[in-house]
């Protein structure tokens, strides 16, 4: 041992004793030493953090996408009740944050370019019109569920009463027919209630003429005829002053008119009149935007849905009555000043109850 570090020094001293490439090793082999020469070690570690992540992130997602398969086939082998359930709410997840991805670009839009509601193009204002009532009818859901444990009671009441807490996206292709008629006719019980609120003023209004035009299409509309888009606009006078402006109808007629909207009637009535006004002016303007785009350029879907928004059940009305019936709804809004907005709250009864194909 003193011989070697005796050499060790002395080759140091003399600058001449290892190549910087060169490495020294000492390995001891129980009581002597031997000296190993060679080139050092080169490890086999890299380190490159991104790569690493995104592999991970891949084998991550390619795991939970075989876990996520076999829970499905689960599912539908051993509960398929259930399991159809399940994925009409995963589906209906999906659309809901669609839905709130798009309405919230709609309004990043509004607030960059100072862009109000009623410049909007037609499918923006029906989106942003859509989500509010969808976000307003989920807010109940949201508050029950804020208590701990909850939840288990908020998925009980989405099961037993699925039409009043869910919106449309988490209903079944069974259930949205079947809903919507059931609303329509909740709206449909008010038709004869509001026509017979009409028929009380018709002494009250002072021109002869538009006392008549009142009365007659009163019994065209309980005789069951359909009346013409200028039977109605004759009676746009009757409608901007009393008795039958938006300012001048009473409490009951008020909560007719609500059920008619589908909006709630247990409200005082001075918030009944304000919500009924908003709704009003929202249809109207609407209205506007969507003769400036034009009814050929909606779909389908779209075509009855505005439909069915303007108190038409176009369920079970044909695509082209429904185009149709559509158009007659934009000739006499779009003729309608802001004050005579009354008569367009008063269309959804005077121009649907009749319609064809849907008195059911």
């Amino acid at each position: 041992m003193a011989l070697y570090r005796a050499s060790w020094a002395r080759a140091a001293l003399r600058g001449s004793a290892v190549n910087p490439g060169s490495f020294v090793t000492r390995e001891l082999q129980f009581g002597r030493s031997v000296l190993a020469w060679g080139p050092p070690r080169t490890s086999k570690l890299h380190f490159s953090p991104k790569a690493d992540v995104k592999n991970f992130y891949s084998y991550v997602v390619n795991k939970t996408k075989v876990i996520n398969g076999k829970y499905h086939r689960f599912l539908g082998r051993h509960f398929p009740r259930f399991y159809v359930l399940y994925t009409i709410f995963l589906k209906g997840l999906r659309m809901f944050w669609t839905d709130a991805k798009k309405a919230r670009r709609i309004k990043r839009h509004m607030w960059r370019h100072n862009i109000k509601f009623h410049q909007l193009p037609y499918r923006e204002m029906e989106h942003l019109r859509q989500f509010r009532r969808d976000v307003t009818k989920c807010l109940f859901l949201g508050i029950v569920s804020i208590p701990p444990f909850a939840n288990y009671l908020v998925f009980l009441l989405m099961y037993l009463f699925p039409r009043q807490l869910l919106i449309q996206h988490f209903w079944t292709p069974k259930q949205q027919i079947e809903f919507l008629d059931i609303y329509h006719a909740l709206r449909k019980q008010s038709h004869s209630e509001i026509l017979s609120y009409i028929e009380r003023v018709v002494p009250l209004i002072s021109d002869t003429e538009l006392q008549w035009h009142l009365s007659q299409i009163c019994t065209k509309i309980q005789c069951g005829t359909h009346p013409a888009k200028h039977d109605i606009l004759v009676l746009r006078k009757c409608f901007s002053n009393h008795p039958l402006g938006m300012n001048h109808l009473r409490t009951a007629h008020l909560k007719a008119l609500s059920r008619a909207m589908l909006l709630t009637p247990y409200l005082p009535s001075t918030l009944l009149r304000r919500r009924l006004k908003t709704q009003t002016v929202v249809i109207h303007q609407l209205d506007k935007a969507l003769a400036k785009l034009g009814i050929g350029q909606l779909t389908a879907r779209e075509v009855k849905s505005a439909c069915y928004l303007r108190g038409l059940n176009s369920t079970y009305v044909a695509e082209d009555r429904c185009r149709t019936w559509l158009g007659e709804w934009l000739q006499i809004s779009c003729s309608l000043k802001e004050a005579e907005l009354s008569l367009l709250l008063h269309n959804v009864v005077l121009l649907s109850t009749n319609y064809l194909g849907t008195r059911r």
